[in-house]
């Protein structure tokens, strides 16, 4: 399982990419919330408002979400990928019925 935490200028940018990933099987689910970035641009500070997407999905599909994000925006965001190490069996479970498995990862474990 991998989670993607993606930085957004807005929430219609993470609504329109998360429910694109979830439409795709690219997801199982998606979060939203608004944070305030603080960060150093041309020597000064700088603070203003963003969204952070959480996804959800199995391991293997990193790319085909940068390309949904990148039919979406046209800057520089942050994409970084987490790997959690304790996952509950219920969420497991519902994330292998609901996004396949990568062919790829498939035919490494065949």
């Amino acid at each position: 399982m991998k989670l993607y935490y993606i930085t957004l200028n807005n929430s219609d940018e993470a609504r329109q990419i998360g429910r694109a990933l979830l439409e795709q099987k690219l997801a199982v689910c998606v979060n939203w919330f608004p944070i305030t970035c603080a960060y150093i641009w041309k020597g000064e500070i700088t603070e203003e408002p963003e969204v952070v997407l959480i996804v959800k999905t199995q391991s293997g599909y990193r790319e085909q979400i940068e390309e949904v994000i990148l039919q979406h925006i046209t800057y520089t965001n942050f994409i970084a990928e987490i790997s959690p190490t304790e996952i509950n069996k219920g969420f497991l479970e519902w994330l292998n019925a609901e996004v396949p498995l990568p062919l790829k990862k498939l035919e490494r474990l065949n």
